[in-house]
């Protein structure tokens, strides 16, 4: 079921947005936009995603709000514009960038005053298999997601009622609101609706591996073969938790980076004891671009990945099942001891997950002149 959305004046906001009015930096440039729409709704999947367990995963299919040209076209704009920030400095893209597979390659992203986010930003794609969103799955549907970043104190800092209004008066949104929901009525629930198709409709499947679906892995080399065998074979449980051929998951684990967590994760959120410290699975599609890697981005590189896992996992209360030795939560860690040659072929493997046309799609790019 999709959230409707509302907003309410807030004294100490509206108090706050006047102290930056001053401080806001005029955005002038408009979209650069086709006279006809991009094609976001001939993004379909292919077939191999849409047979089970995938099946059962997808989210988008009667959720309500399906992808459509005009409006995804809508909430790409969105996606790109400053002006969504409370001081016009900071896009949703800001901490999503496409050559980047949607992810920041900086370990936090940089908020509208210069703050830092929490977390590491996560990829956006292929978010019609996800249940929950964020690292401490905190949001329960896309529409929901992307408004808390536009509403969070240091990321983008834009109260939602202002938003409302700021919209209201950029003359360019008008005839995109049109054509996207039939009049120019601004409202929340909207600017949602149609953030939420453009993210939708960012789906990654023309990697190498996809091509190898169709060809039964005929361009593959040995070491990537022998990479995609070790995966898929379970040996180190990788595809236990990165499962499917989206190699994402909708759970959250513990997976040992800490034997005290200090950052409390999906706890936070349910008070749960044996959930503090546990964050989301991420999809491993474009895994070679979205360094660094963990909620922290501790790990620069998938070397250092690999290294964690094969000797550096932690002893913790909680510890995944699947990397404890006695394969019992919060057993001993189990140490992969993993070999030069195996996390070759590994490395080799996970790069076939790269979407090369997804980064240079123009139908994801940024529409503002630059």
């Amino acid at each position: 079921m999709l959230t409707i959305f509302s907003c309410r004046k807030d004294p100490v906001i509206e108090d706050y947005i006047d102290d930056l009015e001053e401080d806001i930096i005029e955005v002038p440039s408009e979209p650069v936009l086709p006279d006809e729409p991009y094609d976001y709704e001939a993004r379909i999947f292919p077939s191999y995603f849409l047979a089970d367990p995938l099946l059962n995963l997808i989210n988008t299919l009667n959720d309500g709000n399906q992808v459509t040209n005009e409006g995804a076209t809508l909430g790409r704009v969105l996606f790109y514009d400053k002006n969504l920030s409370i001081n016009n400095t900071i896009s949703c893209a800001s901490c999503h960038h496409q050559a980047r597979g949607f992810t920041d390659p900086q370990h936090f992203s940089e908020g509208f005053e210069g703050g830092l986010s929490e977390r590491n930003s996560m990829a956006i794609v292929n978010v019609n298999f996800e249940r929950r969103f964020f690292w401490d799955t905190r949001a329960s549907s896309i529409e929901q997601q992307v408004l808390m970043p536009i509403e969070h104190p240091v990321e983008m800092g834009m109260n939602l009622e202002h938003l409302v209004e700021r919209i209201q008066e950029i003359a360019y949104y008008k005839p995109l609101i049109i054509e996207a929901f039939g009049d120019s009525l601004v409202t929340i629930n909207r600017l949602a609706r149609a953030l939420g198709q453009f993210l939708k409709s960012i789906r990654s499947y023309e990697s190498k591996y996809d091509q190898g679906m169709a060809n039964d892995f005929a361009d593959f080399n040995s070491t990537e073969l022998a990479g995609k065998d070790l995966f898929m074979s379970g040996v180190h449980s990788c595809i236990n938790c990165h499962t499917t051929v989206n190699f994402g998951g909708v759970s959250s684990h513990i997976n040992g980076l800490d034997a005290v967590s200090a950052d409390p994760g999906v706890g936070a959120i349910t008070g749960d004891e044996e959930d503090y410290g546990k964050f989301k699975t991420v999809t491993l599609r474009n895994i070679e671009l979205t360094s660094p890697y963990m909620h922290d981005g501790r790990f620069a590189t998938l070397d250092d990945v690999l290294n964690f896992y094969s000797t550096e996992i932690q002893p913790h209360p909680f510890l995944d099942d699947r990397l404890a030795i006695d394969f019992h939560i919060g057993g001993p860690p189990k140490d992969l001891n993993l070999t030069t040659e195996q996390k070759a072929q590994y490395i080799a493997f996970l790069k076939t997950l790269t979407d090369w046309n997804l980064i240079v799609n123009p139908i994801y790019s940024n529409p503002f002149p630059e």
